[in-house]
């Protein structure tokens, strides 16, 4: 049986979070604005307007050209792209063709297998007016409205190798862009609110061959979750039409969400003639190697360093480490909570740091998740107060159990663990003269449980002990209990 292999490339539009748009002075924050208020005569493309770079949306794009291992040109140009459509008001973009800013890259993605995906460049372009489609009622031919907001606002286009193989690679080339987008601090690249857009070029090949079979570019997909289906779906039906002897034809088709699959939006037998040709109205830019350097320095440890620092720093695994650096927020949050926790009780470091991989990956992140929290620090459990609660927890002040009571606690009001502790009364109960009560009652109250213990079922003292730690309202010492009904217990049946 034949067996087949996908080969994908990607091409990322990412808007840049700059103050002004990319060839006028128009402020880029559209995204809450109404419709059509945020234009001017350059954006509207009126006669006798000219264009002016975005300085600082060409640092943006140095910065991501760096942080993707890039080469940065010393002259780069701007290049007319003509096509007809309604968004485009001047019946052309600016973007860049033959001379991009940035190229040659690559990114690495995560996991055991190491996998290399090359970048071909990252250019620098504007983007378009924003269309609603309005479906006609009755019958009636449909009508599409416009909103001129979003453009002009910086995009950067990333264009990768075709080196993906699988939806899977996808999704982690697609989560680790995004992951160097918000630590340089360029961009959201958030793809629900369209700031970061992402467009698959697919086919497929038996396995091992060299030969490249027939592309298809995928578009409209706005989640990740939608690219992974997305991928999958055109994989599948592309290995199915090269088996039933169809023929793959090169095209565009959307991403439909609502039936699962994609659909044909236009063809492209023929590669399009954009007419491109140089802006005449924006001069070819030098870019000085001075102020390459000076971005370089400024560039912030972005998440594959740190990830590898976290694990040789503090032994975390590449799991723990993955999931901490996975936003520079949660990153630096553990950062503080660790020097906050440095000399305390508990004394080694990187226990501490365990532990708070622990409570930030574990409960911080459920809560976060369901309360739609993307930053720690902006929930009222400072560093500090966590790096105190670990350090009770380590050093047998309270259990486990109360520790995420106290948690919890600091989640709803915020505080300090001691002074919650102190006026909950949820210290650790670990005093056998306080506990001996409570344990014998248990032992009598459950003889069905004693028994099985007696005839050999040895896990029948776990049982028991979970009816300790609920009469102490989940307060005593674990170990201690468990000590104390073995003794109990071995006691009783060396006596019978």
């Amino acid at each position: 049986m034949t067996e087949y292999e996908a080969v994908i490339g990607l091409e990322t539009h990412v808007q840049l979070n700059t103050d002004s748009k990319m060839f006028s002075h128009s402020s880029a924050g559209y995204q809450s604005a109404e419709p059509n208020t945020i234009v001017d005569a350059v954006t509207l493309a009126l006669p006798g307007t000219l264009p002016v770079v975005n300085e600082s949306a060409v640092e943006s794009a140095i910065k991501i050209g760096l942080a993707l291992g890039c080469k940065i040109a010393e002259v780069t140009k701007f290049d007319r792209k003509q096509y007809n459509y309604p968004d485009l008001l001047k019946g052309y973009q600016i973007s860049q063709y033959d001379e991009p800013i940035c190229f040659d890259g690559k990114v690495d993605l995560p996991g055991d297998a190491e996998r290399t995906v090359r970048i071909n460049r990252v250019h620098m372009e504007e983007d378009v007016a924003k269309l609603v489609h309005v479906e006609g009622l009755n019958g009636q031919a449909g009508y599409a409205l416009m909103d001129v907001n979003r453009a002009g606002v910086p995009l950067m286009e990333i264009v990768t190798e075709p080196d993906l193989r699988t939806a899977d690679d996808v999704v982690e080339y697609i989560e680790t862009l995004q992951s160097i987008i918000r630590y340089l601090g360029v961009g959201t690249a958030n793809m629900e609110e369209g700031s970061f857009r992402c467009d698959a070029n697919i086919s497929v090949r038996e396995r091992g061959s060299d030969v490249l079979g027939t592309k298809v570019e995928v578009k409209n997909m706005n989640r990740i979750s939608a690219v992974a289906r997305a991928v999958s779906y055109e994989i599948d039906r592309q290995i199915k039409a090269i088996e039933t002897g169809e023929r793959i034809v090169q095209e565009t088709r959307g991403w439909n969400d609502g039936s699962d699959r994609t659909v044909v939006q236009r063809s492209k037998e023929e590669a399009n003639d954009y007419r491109y040709f140089p802006e005449p109205d924006i001069p070819p830019l030098v870019i000085s190697r001075s102020w390459v350097e000076e971005i370089e320095e400024s560039l912030p440890e972005l998440p594959a360093q740190r990830k590898q620092r976290f694990i040789d720093e503090f032994a975390l695994s590449e799991y723990d480490a993955r999931l901490l650096t996975a936003t520079r927020a949660t990153a630096e949050y553990f950062e503080e909570t660790v020097r906050a926790g440095a000399g305390s009780v508990s004394g080694d470091n990187k226990v501490l740091a365990k532990e708070a991989a622990n409570w930030l990956n574990g409960e911080m992140a459920r809560l976060m998740n369901a309360e739609s929290i993307e930053d720690p620090a902006s929930t009222k459990i400072e560093p500090a107060g966590l790096a105190a609660l670990i350090d009770r927890s380590i050093s047998r002040e309270i259990n486990s159990s109360t520790a995420k009571q106290v948690f919890e606690a600091m989640w709803e009001s915020g505080g300090d663990p001691a002074s919650i502790i102190e006026e909950r009364g949820l210290g650790m109960v670990s005093d056998s003269s306080s506990l001996e009560p409570v344990v014998e009652q248990v032992i009598s109250g459950n003889p069905d449980a004693v028994s099985d213990y007696m005839g050999g079922k040895e896990t029948a003292v776990r049982f028991l002990m979970g009816q300790v730690m609920k009469q102490t309202k989940g307060q005593a010492d674990p170990p201690v209990v468990l000590e104390m009904l073995g003794e109990k217990l071995e006691a009783m049946k060396s006596g019978s």
